[in-house]
């Protein structure tokens, strides 16, 4: 396999699922050392706005996060969403890989509403993906208005 199974990514995939454990995102990319191996980039505790500036424009990276909204004044929702990062400037031959490559990473981060498919930074706006989630997860308590 690519990696995408290290105890590393394991960990942190069950901690961003956790309701008891304060950590929202982790990232996955090359491993620095090891050839065609996914290793833990990082980790954090903030949102998707913390994530953001990890991606890098010529890596291939995998963000996993979890994502709070209101769904009323009441309520709130937990949705998760993976980002499959491919950076504008990434080689040719990185980018053949991806495909196999993204499926075993789905197989170990596999509880997602959403997938996210993107290359630049402006396809990461939360408002775009709190709706796709809401689009996602059903019941729209706000009429489509994010």
């Amino acid at each position: 396999m690519s990696g995408a199974d290290s105890p590393e990514i394991l960990e942190a995939y069950d901690a961003v699922r956790s309701d008891k454990d304060d950590t929202k995102w982790l990232l996955v990319a090359d491993h620095p050392t090891a050839r065609n191996k996914l290793a833990l980039a990082a980790k954090g505790t903030g949102g998707l706005e913390e994530v953001i500036p990890n991606l890098e424009d010529d890596k291939v990276q995998y963000a996993y996060v979890r994502v709070e909204y209101a769904n009323d004044a009441e309520s709130k929702r937990i949705k998760f969403a993976l980002i499959v990062w491919i950076g504008q400037n990434v080689k040719p031959l990185r980018r053949g890989r991806v495909l196999s490559e993204s499926a075993d990473v789905k197989k170990i981060l596999s509880h997602y509403s959403i997938q996210v498919d993107a290359s630049s930074k402006g396809d990461l706006e939360e408002k775009d993906i709190v709706a796709r989630l809401r689009k996602a997860g059903g019941a729209d308590y706000n009429g489509g208005r994010g």
